[in-house]
C-alpha cells in the first residue's frame, strides 16, 4: 500500500527567509516545525505552522528531543550566524535521516556547507539578484535558476520572432548550444517537445545551457 502521509518539514531560523519558507510550506498543506533560539520569533509564527518551538539548534540533544531525524526535510535558514549554521548542519548530517537544505550567506559559506555534506545549498539574495537582473535586461525571461557555476535554466516567453516557427527551424541547440527541455502552454507542460512542434504566442520555453550561451540566446531574441 502506498504511503500517502504528508511530507514533514523542519525549518530552523525564523528570520525573513526562514519565516517565508515555513509559512509557504504550511500554506501548501505540509506539516511544518518552526525552530528558533529566540522564543519571541517562534511565538510570532506559532499560529501559521503546525508546531513552533524555541531551541538551540547547535545542541544535539535538543534536536534529538525534537525528533528531527523523523522529518523528511530540514531547512537551515539561520541568518547572520555562520558558525551556528555550519555547526547545525554538521550535527544534522551526523544524526542522519532528513534531506538537509541550507541557506548560505556567501560563496565561501556555501562551499563549506557543501564540504560538510549539505544536500542542497541555496543563496537567496544572490539568486534573487540574478532573477532581477535578467528580468531587467530581457523582459522575455520569466525565471532564471542557477544550477551550478556554469549552467542555468531559464523560462523564456516566446518572442515575436519565434511565433509560428518550430524547434527545428529555430535550431537553438546548433546556434546557441542550449537545449529546449520543455514547452509550457497554459497549464500544460510538454516535457518532450518534437522538432516539428510550432510555437504560439502563449508558449513559454524551458531552456538549459551554459550561462554565456543563454545570454547570447536572450540577446538574440530580446524584444525592442
Amino acid at each position: 500500500m502506498a504511503n500517502t502521509a504528508k511530507k514533514q518539514f523542519a525549518v530552523i531560523g525564523m528570520g525573513r527567509f526562514g519565516l517565508s519558507v515555513a509559512t509557504a510550506l504550511s500554506n501548501m498543506g505540509f506539516d511544518v516545525l518552526a525552530i528558533d533560539a529566540e522564543e519571541h520569533h517562534t511565538q510570532a509564527v506559532a499560529n501559521q505552522v503546525t508546531h513552533a518551538v524555541s531551541a538551540d539548534s547547535t545542541d544535539e540533544d535538543a534536536l534529538r528531543a525534537l525528533g528531527i531525524r523523523n522529518f523528511d526535510v530540514v531547512v537551515v535558514a539561520i541568518g547572520e550566524d555562520i558558525q551556528a549554521s555550519i555547526l547545525t548542519t554538521l550535527i544534522l548530517k551526523d544524526m542522519g535521516g532528513p534531506l538537509i537544505v541550507v541557506k548560505a550567506q556567501n560563496e565561501l559559506h556555501g562551499k563549506v556547507l557543501q564540504k560538510i555534506g549539505a544536500d542542497k545549498v541555496i543563496f537567496p539574495e544572490r539568486d534573487m539578484g540574478l532573477r532581477v537582473a535578467h528580468h531587467l535586461t530581457s523582459p522575455n525571461i520569466l525565471d532564471y535558476i542557477e544550477l551550478s557555476e556554469e549552467y542555468s535554466i531559464v523560462e523564456m516567453r516566446v518572442s515575436s520572432q519565434m511565433i509560428g516557427k518550430n524547434l527545428k527551424e529555430l535550431d537553438i541547440r546548433a546556434r546557441f548550444g542550449c537545449n529546449v527541455m520543455a514547452i509550457k502552454r497554459g497549464s500544460k507542460m510538454n516535457i518532450s517537445p518534437a522538432a516539428t512542434d510550432r510555437l504560439t504566442e502563449e508558449d513559454i520555453l524551458v531552456i538549459v545551457g551554459e550561462k554565456s550561451d543563454l545570454t547570447k540566446l536572450e540577446l538574440a531574441y530580446a524584444e525592442s
